[in-house]
């Protein structure tokens, strides 16, 4: 059986379950959703979360008791005519919506009685009989509010929402990947480790980061560049600001139009903060000639963009209103773009191997909707290049990309690398896009040997995004625990008495002469809880410092990951930590 159409089914009993609690109740929505299922409802009362159990009791005999669903057709003005006799008023909202003379409802009638115990307007499909859900793992999960038609002025309903998979084995094995997610889950570790805070004042959207999630950031920023560096990629920095006439040359304009934040000053300024990097990008290149012998030209940055989210949509890390875009842009001839798209597709599997996240992913060459042309600029030949450019690329890099139409950017066709995290969930990230629109919009040309100005050709790359969604992906990737290269403290030294700070402190002269992140805990408080705290803060390497240590010149070493080392030679361990 389809699982859509599964959850689709529940979501009508679940609706046929609340109206025996509550005959009085309105009825909204009922989807099938990711997961499960869920359905609107205007109720006398709120619902608390003892009613769930009742209701999924009531949902579970229904099932038992072995109800069929059958469609039948209905006169759309009797339909509304008798759904506002029985005063429900968001059906009769909906039924006005649709065209068609006749409305298609599915009840749910009992198997041997005959008798209907629900009926619901409903295009289905829905499975034959409530018995072919008995095997079925379903439980009613959560109750929230939820504005009729997304509306925040319209009224406020109660949805319940439930999970439903194949088999109760599989619902059970979902509810612990997402017990073990909210473990991870990047807020609430983020704000234990200390590495990022909000703040009203500032505003929401607005992450604050702090000593230690800066150099998780800087760490990153370090490495991707190191990486770019060796492909030729030099640092650019662009403002934050531009004039509006920018974007509507690029196409932004249109693309995020309600999504831009405008700036206004009392000496009559009007600017906007810039959504994207490219356009500006495209004025360093164009501020000067160039000939065929310059290119490939290759300019990367990691700078803040903006997007005016909707305020519902904000949360953690993952959604923003200000992102630390890593960007990058090469500039070249139509004979190099194809070793140029190469080389971004390396730097990414270089990134994401020290990241030991390589071959855990797949490849979408996303390409344009030939149905609707419209939503792109260009010209359809410089698509077709494009895109069977980077078809070549897939076959002869093994990428074994898979083609997704209507997945393109605004200005051409991309690759897209799909990863999968430490639970399983999978994340877009990495991109490769080539871009023959862009430079023609801003008039960009380089001379060619026969000395006429051609355009040139503009691949786009990101490597890991927004640091604050990539941070956010890491820390739950890792559970907090990251690499050694990573970790904002990498060791922690722990003297167990006041005797044992003097050579402790000689030991974090040497950890931080050799330029490794260390820290020293010289509280009077007990070994016991330093070393709980430390590993709660889940550091790399704790050094346990006594009289044996200070007598040997050595540490006691527990690592995170490892357990108790043992004793080593300091230099030992600063070698193990820089390797």
């Amino acid at each position: 059986m389809n699982m859509e159409t599964i959850r689709h089914s529940l979501s009508h009993i679940l609706a046929s379950a609340v109206l025996q609690m509550f005959p009085e109740a309105k009825l909204g929505i009922g989807p099938a959703i990711e997961n499960g299922f869920y359905y609107d409802f205007d109720l006398p009362r709120n619902l608390v979360p003892e009613d769930l159990k009742k209701i999924e009791k009531t949902m579970k005999k229904i099932i038992k008791d072995d109800f069929l669903f059958e469609k039948r057709e209905e006169d759309k003005v009797r339909t509304i005519q008798h759904l506002e006799e029985i005063s429900q008023k968001y059906k009769v909202e909906l039924a006005q919506e649709i065209q068609d003379p006749t409305l298609s409802f599915y009840d749910t009638k009992h198997n041997k009685r005959g008798h209907v115990v629900f009926s619901d307007m409903c295009a289905g499909p829905h499975v034959d009989s409530t018995k072919d859900l008995r095997a079925v793992g379903f439980s009613l999960d959560k109750i929230s509010g939820a504005y009729w038609r997304g509306d925040e002025k319209r009224p406020m309903l109660q949805r319940i929402y439930g999970l439903a998979f194949e088999t109760k084995e599989a619902l059970e094995t979902f509810i612990a990947q997402r017990a073990e997610a909210e473990k991870r889950n990047h807020r609430k570790l983020g704000k234990s480790l200390d590495l990022f805070v909000f703040s009203e004042k500032v505003g929401p959207g607005l992450p604050l980061f702090t000593p230690k999630g800066t150099i998780i950031i800087e760490e990153l920023k370090k490495r991707v560049e190191k990486i770019c560096r060796q492909f030729g990629f030099q640092k650019v920095m662009t403002p934050h600001l531009a004039k509006i006439d920018l974007y509507q040359l690029s196409g932004h304009a249109t693309k995020f139009a309600d999504e831009l934040f405008h700036v206004t000053s009392a000496k009559g300024h009007a600017m906007v903060m810039k959504p994207v990097q490219c356009p500006h990008q495209t004025q360093i290149y164009a501020s000067r000639p160039r000939s065929y012998r310059d290119l490939p030209i290759r300019y990367m940055e990691s700078e803040k963009q903006y997007r005016a989210e909707k305020t519902g949509e904000i949360g953690g890390l993952t959604r923003v209103y200000a992102i630390t875009v890593e960007d990058g842009h090469a500039f070249c001839r139509v004979d190099q773009v194809k070793q140029e798209a190469m080389n971004m597709v390396k730097i990414i599997r270089d990134f994401y191997t020290d990241l030991g996240m390589w071959g855990n992913h797949w490849v979408s060459l996303s390409v344009r909707d030939y149905a609707n042309p419209d939503k792109y600029i260009g010209d359809p030949g410089d698509w077709d290049i494009c895109e069977a450019m980077l078809a070549e690329i897939s076959e002869e890099m093994g990428l074994n990309a898979k083609r997704c139409e209507g997945e393109a950017a605004l200005y051409g066709p991309k690759l897209d690398f799909m990863f999968k995290d430490a639970m399983g969930r999978e994340v877009q990230i990495p991109t490769v896009q080539l871009d023959f629109a862009t430079p023609k919009r801003f008039d960009l040309t380089y001379i060619n040997e026969e000395g006429k100005p051609v355009p040139p050709v503009m691949v786009h790359r990101a490597i890991l995004g927004s640091y604050e969604r990539f941070l956010a992906l890491l820390i739950e990737h890792f559970a907090g625990a990251f690499p050694v290269w990573l970790a904002p403290v990498q060791v922690k030294i722990l003297p167990i008495a006041d005797r044992h700070h003097e050579y402790a402190k000689t030991v974090f002269d040497g950890f931080n002469k050799e330029d490794i992140r260390v820290e020293l805990d010289d509280r009077s408080e007990s070994i016991g809880k330093k070393i709980r705290e430390a590993e709660m803060q889940k550091i790399p390497y704790m050094l346990v410092i006594g009289d044996k240590e200070v007598e040997s010149a050595n540490v006691s070493v527990r690592s995170y990951q490892e357990g108790d080392m043992g004793q080593l030679v300091v230099d030992e361990l600063i070698q193990k930590i820089r390797s």
